[in-house]
């Protein structure tokens, strides 16, 4: 009976859980009698007491425990929140503060490792493993989770209306059988054996070759910028692949390129274009150059062209990026762009399921950084802003008469015509052929600093021929030129960018080049009081200006006749009190304000009276050659800013040695118009003794 007792539980207890096996025993114990329980011991080789412990689980618990539980409710190891009740509460005390996400939500998250969580909590007294500390964390709430990118910029609040707005522009547009494009710039791309992200198939072991690091090859290396156009309706694309700078020209220029090879032979009857982009980069709504270049294409097609920008930071929503960029990322993926060929068949080959179709071209065409528009300019252009929301949807109608012809928006057409002004005298102060020396000695001091700038930059020699790469917007004559009028005071810096079409960056560092280049060679530039605060003042003026001394009175009054020194004493004078000057009043300032000033040292500040005119207004009054009011009457000024420059050069004139005689009462003008024609006379005077 023992025999066949032990084969049939042999054959069950495998199949069974442990408190199964454990009432199985019991059962057959009890069914035996007497000497049961030894005898199933024996048959199966488990101990008497756990068939008694079998047994006594049948009297007590004849019911099965819920859930297909094997122990009681409490059984088992006991964890170690539970023998510790004060280690959970230091656990989250940990990871609360860097906590990610709603701390509302049931489901929370940390950046903490286990490891680090766990050596911390065994140094305040709760020794535990980095498991436990995982099995607590989850029992919690807590899981490991990435970034969600669904932040984007700071959420305009009209954001959602601009959607809806755009989308019913497309709509519009497509419905009446309209072109519809959304453009955008993919990222830069470097040429040569540069990594690749991404796997391509390769036999085993024979992996591509590229660089190790591309950083320290950034200056010799070529890059390329491919512009985007996506056909939304076509479902095609077209990249135009510049390799100078990514402007707003090049956008508008690939834009172009686009309606010449695709646009008008898939479109023949289009007479409106609607293009959708994002608010940044070379197609920004900001910037004047954008919708300047919009407006020449418009003028070359006929086409009326509507322009909706994406709010900021929703850039990812512009078709280009999910249905044309991502698909030519991916087909380039794991291969280095070896050459400009190499991009351009790539991005050619793109295609897709959804039928696809790029094409691309090479563009090797200069397109200048620095270039800007007038704000004259831009309001002339016939750009209607829409109703709902017109700084991001507007759009750009044919104009037949344009108050500039397209041609001559280039900038080097701008500054032939704005250096011809600014050359002459009444603005620069000194004759043409003075002018032309100056930029026959300045010009190559100039080019040899800007060689040696791009040499430290570069960290060594030019790996290029000279003239390749970027055009130079500002010639040196320009450089010169502007800071020879922003010296004297004439123009402001926003009126010369406007003039010569550049931005603030580009003509800053070339003015300040210039001006430290005309210290070297102690050439001094004396400021005139005339204020032209816009370039149509600025070509007013220029025409009906006639001779130096009309433009600047102060010219008149440094006649030798009026101030009793020649020009020589004059101007000596006038630079020996220039510095004392300059410093009085940088203390009288600093008293006033009690701090310093922040302002560039080297900026010119536009006063009502240059320091030069104020000294000679000083020097008049200390002649007493005229009252006041008269000598504020010839330097346009009131009679308190001459009383102030009196009282403030008096004490630094005498300091110097001078202390004139007051001139005769009967010699003492009485009014402007007579200072002015009593110095007419004295020059005409000694031009017929000359003769």
């Amino acid at each position: 009976m023992s025999q066949q007792l032990a084969s049939r539980l042999g054959v069950l207890l495998p199949h069974l859980n442990e408190r199964q096996r454990r009432l199985l025993l019991a059962a057959e114990a009890r069914e035996l009698g007497h000497g049961g329980i030894r005898a199933v011991s024996r048959a199966t080789g488990v101990s008497e007491t756990t068939v008694r412990k079998g047994i006594a689980e049948l009297a007590d618990e004849p019911s099965p425990f819920p859930g297909g539980r094997i122990r009681r409710p409490g059984g088992g190891r006991k964890n170690s929140a539970a023998k510790d009740p004060r280690l959970l509460p230091a656990l989250l005390a940990l990871v609360e503060p860097d906590e990610r996400g709603d701390p509302m939500s049931p489901l929370r998250w940390t950046t903490k490792s286990l490891r680090h969580l766990a050596d911390e909590l065994t140094k305040q007294g709760h020794p535990v493993s980095a498991t436990t500390v995982g099995k607590l964390l989850r029992a919690n709430g807590f899981s490991l989770q990435g970034n969600a990118k669904t932040l984007e910029g700071k959420q305009h609040p009209d954001r959602d209306a601009q959607f809806h707005y755009i989308n019913n522009q497309v709509k519009e547009h497509q419905a009446d059988g309209e072109p519809v494009i959304s453009v955008d710039t993919k990222k830069k791309e470097m040429i040569g054996r540069i990594h690749n992200p991404g796997r391509e198939w390769r036999p085993k072991g024979e992996p591509i070759d590229v660089e190790d690091h591309s950083l320290f090859f950034r200056g010799e290396i070529q890059q390329v910028i491919p512009y985007g156009i996506y056909d939304i309706a076509a479902n095609t694309g077209w990249v135009n692949v510049g390799v100078d700078h990514d402007t707003s020209a090049f956008a508008v220029a690939s834009i172009r390129r686009w309606w010449d090879n695709r646009g008008k032979h898939d479109y023949p009857g289009a007479k409106r274009l609607l293009i959708t982009a994002d608010s940044g980069g070379s197609n920004s709504p900001r910037y004047r150059l954008w919708k300047s270049e919009l407006a020449t294409l418009v003028e070359e097609t006929g086409l009326a062209i509507t322009v909706c920008h994406f709010p900021p930071g929703t850039s990812k929503w512009n078709k280009v990026e999910h249905r044309l960029f991502s698909h030519i990322t991916m087909n380039w993926r794991g291969r280095p762009l070896t050459s400009h060929e190499v991009v351009i068949k790539t991005i050619e080959s793109t295609r897709t399921r959804s039928g696809l179709r790029v094409e691309a071209e090479l563009d090797t065409r200069a397109y200048p950084i620095g270039v800007t528009v007038s704000k004259e300019y831009l309001d002339s252009l016939p750009i209607r802003p829409h109703d709902t929301h017109g700084a991001w949807n507007y759009t750009i109608e044919p104009h037949d008469h344009c108050s500039v012809p397209a041609a001559n928006r280039n900038p080097r057409f701008i500054q032939s015509e704005v250096l011809e002004m600014l050359s002459n005298p009444v603005m620069t102060g000194m004759t043409r052929d003075e002018l032309a020396e100056l930029i026959a000695l300045l010009a190559p001091a100039q080019e040899a600093k800007a060689e040696q700038r791009n040499y430290d930059r570069r960290g060594g020699k030019r790996r290029r021929v000279k003239g390749a790469g970027g055009m130079t917007v500002i010639t040196p004559a320009a450089r010169i030129m502007a800071t020879l009028v922003h010296l004297r005071g004439i123009c402001t810096m926003p009126v010369l960018q406007d003039l010569l079409g550049v931005t603030r960056s580009g003509l800053q560092k070339p003015m300040r080049e210039t001006r430290a280049l005309l210290a070297e060679h102690n050439h001094t530039v004396r400021a005139i009081d005339l204020r032209l605060t816009t370039t149509q003042a600025v070509r007013d003026f220029v025409t009906s200006a006639g001779s130096l001394q009309e433009v600047d009175p102060q010219e008149a009054l440094r006649h030798p006749a009026i101030t009793g020194m020649s020009h020589t004493e004059l101007d000596a004078i006038t630079t020996r009190l220039a510095t004392r000057y300059q410093a009085r009043l940088q203390e009288m300032r600093h008293n006033r304000r009690g701090a310093e000033l922040k302002k560039d040292p080297g900026a010119v500040i536009y006063r009502k009276i240059t320091d030069e005119g104020r000294v000679l207004a000083a020097i008049l009054a200390m002649r007493q050659v005229a009252t006041r009011p008269v000598i504020a009457d010839l330097f346009k000024v009131s009679p308190r800013t001459i009383g102030n420059a009196l009282v403030e050069l008096r004490p630094l004139l005498k300091e110097d040695g001078y202390n004139p005689t007051p001139v005769h009462r009967a010699q003492r003008f009485h009014s402007a118009e007579e200072v002015l024609r009593y110095v007419e006379a004295r020059r005409e005077s000694n031009a017929h003794a000359k003769l």
